[in-house]
Formats: structure tokens, sequence, C-alpha cells
């Protein structure tokens, strides 16, 4: 058993990584009503949050080059465990995006990858390919016992005490680390800094964007930004469109200065050559689509059964619970799997399955919720998701040298991360345009309504945006305008229908996403990987 006990201990700490995100998701309206703030706020916070780790993990794999993996691993521990502590004791919103979306972040881009280049380090052959097993069944355990974790502490504590509880367990977590063994750091290891600046700024730029899309528009102006009496939407465009290209233009920016760095002999921050590696390629597209897949029913479907329904943390987590159990199953069949299917032909079956559930779960949702078959649905995208998270994190690492595992490990989290990040923004700001859009067509066609009525509901939807709110809240609404009871239910009728309509079409674009991701992954390794040794490669510990 002691040579497992490093990758316990990496485990425990890539547990805690993702617990962080999937425990929020399922307590966003108590969050919310907790720090005094909105839906939408929580999704700036929990965007932000896989943000800075998106944009910045290729640097914090590139510190784990300088500091030394293991060094690394302890301080962003250190940093991770006092973001967890000042989110825990929030009063407020910006002070849960400082300690939660910016702290922990930051702790969060030296750890995740460090946890990868270590698990490389101290395992090898069939060794390290359970100790990577491992480590993505973790990953998916994490994603689907936070929702269950969550609402249980939410409920009958508060969510406050699961991130007390995570600076407790980075706590023990530094105590036992000095376990971990580690290469000799490459001292002659360089950050270029304005590499620093474009790879952060263009990853933040396109996210910020995509947030803001649900406020400003994607291409035609909503509700711009003003500076003064001037509304800001330069030729009658958007400015989301403006950020968004800007964005890539500056990612563009980026790569030309890694390949102008390597041309002249210095370190860039990424090697680019390393994207040409094919299977390579298919692992990163694969965590990207998958992750994006995960952050966005995380998002939707804790507000489809929180503010639509009306049901607790508690009762959320449990309707997520059959996806923990699928995930658990399928990534243990998925290991087995290994050793007589290709990692090609298990990430594409997996692509299949996770499709196929997110299809389940869009026929589940309804004004009221088709238990069996959303249970099913659950079930189903955990399959998917535990056969991809048994393939892909030793697909990347077994597609490079060994020297080049700590910057897949940067590579890999900030696809992960990068995904998350789009799910949450993409998938929630269509939700709310869609939401929008079809509220207004709703209430034009209400035939109880008076015209004078309709244009009243629709300069105030145009004005501030549909909020997300139950059923009941929006009646509320109407009658403290002073709207009649006949056509408070009729806007609440409309509200209804309008939120399932939008959800389901949101979750249908992660749908095709997922089935193109298809598409992706033919660059996989199409080979059963032949058995190596007896399973007693680990190093020394």
């Amino acid at each position: 058993m002691r040579k497992w006990f490093v990758i316990v201990i990496l485990a425990v700490s890539q547990f805690v990584m993702v617990l962080d995100s999937t425990v929020m998701n399922v307590s966003i309206s108590t969050v919310a009503k907790d720090l005094d703030t909105t839906i939408t706020g929580m999704q700036a916070a929990i965007t932000f949050y896989t943000l800075t780790m998106a944009a910045f993990m290729l640097t914090g794999g590139k510190f784990g080059d300088l500091l030394g993996r293991a060094r690394a691993f302890k301080i962003g521990s250190v940093i991770y465990g006092i973001g967890s502590l000042l989110t825990a004791l929030s009063p407020n919103l910006p002070v849960l995006l400082f300690g939660w979306s910016l702290v922990e972040g930051l702790g969060a881009v030296l750890v995740i990858p460090a946890i990868a280049a270590l698990a490389a380090v101290n395992y090898t052959g069939k060794a390290r390919v359970t100790a990577f097993s491992i480590l993505g069944a973790v990953t998916g355990l994490a994603a689907a016992v936070g929702p269950l974790i969550g609402g249980l502490v939410t409920t009958y504590l508060s969510w406050r005490y699961v991130f007390a509880a995570e600076t407790v367990v980075m706590i023990g977590v530094l105590l036992v680390s000095g376990r971990i063994k580690d290469d000799e750091r490459n001292r002659e290891t360089r950050i270029d800094p304005l590499s620093v600046l474009l790879s952060a700024g263009g990853m933040a730029l396109v996210v910020f964007g995509v947030l803001q899309s649900k406020t400003w528009g994607w291409l035609k102006p909503l509700n711009p930004p003003e500076i003064g009496d001037r509304t800001i939407a330069p030729l009658g465009v958007s400015p989301v469109a403006y950020l968004i290209l800007f964005g890539v233009v500056v990612l563009w920016l980026f790569v030309i200065r890694q390949r102008a760095l390597a041309d002249s002999g210095r370190q860039p921050l990424l090697n680019v050559d390393l994207l040409r590696v094919g299977a390579l390629r298919g692992g990163l597209s694969g965590f990207l689509v998958q992750y994006f897949a995960i952050a966005a029913l995380f998002f939707v479907v804790p507000v489809y059964l929180q503010t639509m329904l009306g049901k607790d943390a508690m009762q959320t987590g449990l309707k997520i619970l059959p996806l923990s159990a699928g995930l658990v199953v399928f990534s243990a069949i998925g290991s087995w799997l290994t050793a007589h299917r290709s990692t090609r032909f298990i990430a594409r079956l997996g692509q299949v399955v996770m499709a196929a559930g997110i299809l389940f779960t869009i026929g589940a949702i309804e004004p009221a919720l088709r238990g069996w078959l959303f249970a099913i649905g659950m079930f189903v995208v955990g399959a998917g998701f535990g056969l991809l998270a048994s393939q892909l994190g030793n697909a990347n690492m077994s597609a490079v040298k060994e020297s080049d595992t700590s910057e897949v490990g940067g590579l890999q989290g900030t696809f992960q991360n990068l995904g998350s990040s789009f799910g949450t923004a993409v998938v929630g700001s269509v939700f709310i345009l869609l939401l929008g859009s079809g509220f207004t067509t709703s209430i034009e066609d209400a035939q109880s309504l008076s015209p004078s009525q309709k244009q009243q509901i629709i300069a105030t939807v145009n004005d501030a945006g549909v909020p997300i709110i139950s059923e009941s809240e929006a009646i509320a609404l109407v009658d403290q305008s002073g709207g009649s009871q006949e056509a408070s239910a009729e806007v609440g009728r409309v509200y209804a229908d309008s939120q399932i309509d939008a959800l389901k079409q949101a979750l249908f674009i992660v749908f095709v996403l997922t089935v193109l991701s298809l598409f992706l992954s033919r660059r996989l390794p199409d080979r059963v990987a032949a058995p190596t040794g007896t399973g007693n490669e680990a190093r020394s510990n």
C-alpha cells in the first residue's frame, strides 16, 4: 500500500479542486440569497473561478518547472486554503469573487498541473496508467458527489462549512506532502511576462464577452453599456462581438509570441509544437467538450430544480445523485476496458453515451419533472463522463515525453477550465437570452392581456431583462405593479412556459457540441495498450 500513498494525497487534492465548483452550483439559490445577490451574479462568480484557472494554468505549470512540482504543489495548497477560508467568511459577492474566484483559482493553477506531473514522476508503466485512472475517477466522482455534499451541508448547516472544511483538508495535505517525490527543478526555466499577459488577457476577453452576451446581446445591441449619455455599440454592433474578436486576436498574438521565443532560443510559455501531436489534440478537445457539457448541466439544471420547481439544495443533490452512480460504475468499467479496447473506442463510446444522456434529460424537463426519465438521463450522462474520465488524462500524458508532462498538465487544466467557463457562460447566457425573447413573444401573443399591459410588461423586460425567478415571483411582480389577477396568472403561465422552452433549447446546444466532439476525438490512439510490468513500477517513495 505504501507505493499508492502518493496517489492518495494527489487524489484528495484533485477531489477538493473539483468539488469546489460543483458544491457552489447546487447551492446557487441559497448563496445568492445569503450574499444578497442574483442568479446572474452567481453565474459570474462560477465563470470567473474557472476563468482564473484557465487563464493562468499554463503559467502555473511553468512555475512548477521553476520551483519544482512538489514545492509548487505545497505553495498552491497554502494559497488555495487561504482562498477557501475567505470564501467561507464572505459577507457579500465582492468578497466571494476575491476569495473564491481569484485567490482559490490562483492556488489551483499551481496545484492542478503539479498533480498531473507528480503522478507521472512517481509512477511508470502500468502503475502510471492505474494512477491516472484513479485521478480521472476521482475527478468525475467529485463532480458527481459535489451536488450531494453541497446539498446536504447547505440544507442542514451552511454552504460556508464546505469551504471551511476545504481549508482543513488542505492543511492535512500539506502535513503529509513530504512523502511526494519529485525530479530536480529546472533552474533555467524562465517565464515570459508578455506571454502571461497575452494568454490570460485573450482568454479573459473572450469569456467575459460571452458572459456579457446575456445583457449586451451577441451582435444586435440589447442593453449595451453607456458612458454619460453615449451608448457603447460601435457601428450598431454589440460590444460582445468586439470583445470576442479582440480576445481571439490577442490569443493569436500569444501563439506568434511563443513561436518567436522558440525560434530565438528562449523559453516559450507554451511549446505550441505540442499541439501538433494528434493524440494530445484529441485528448485536450475531449476535456474541453466534456467539461463544457458538465458545467452547463451543473448550472442550468440546479437553476431549473431550485428556481422553477422550488427544490432545496438537498433535494437538488438527490436528483443529481444518479449521475454519481453512473460515473463511479463506468469509470471502473472504462479502466477495465483499457486492456481490451483502444482509448479512441472507449472515449467515443463515452461521448455517444453522454449525448444520449443529455437527450434523456431534455425530454424529462417539463413544468412537472418527469422523475424517472430525469434519473435515467443523469445516470447515462454520468456513465459517459466516467468512460471519458478513465481515458483522457492518461492519453494526454502518454502522448508526450516525460519532460513535457508538466506543460501538458497545464494545458490539460487550461482546456478543462476553459470548457467549464464556456459551459457556464455560453449556456447560461443563451438560456437567459432565449428566456427573454421567448417571454416577449409569448406576451405579444397573449389574448387575455390588453395592449397597454403588453406594452408595460415588454418595456420592463427591455429595460431590465428577464430575471431568473419562480413562476410565483413573476406573478407577484405583476400584482405589485397593479396588474389584474387575470393578467398576473397569464404572465405567470407565459413565463413558466418560456423558462422550460429556453432551458431545453440551451441544453440542446450542449447535445450538439457533444456529438460534434466525435470528430475531434479521431486522433486518439486506436490501439489497445500492451500490458507492461506487473504493477510494481512505482518509483521508490
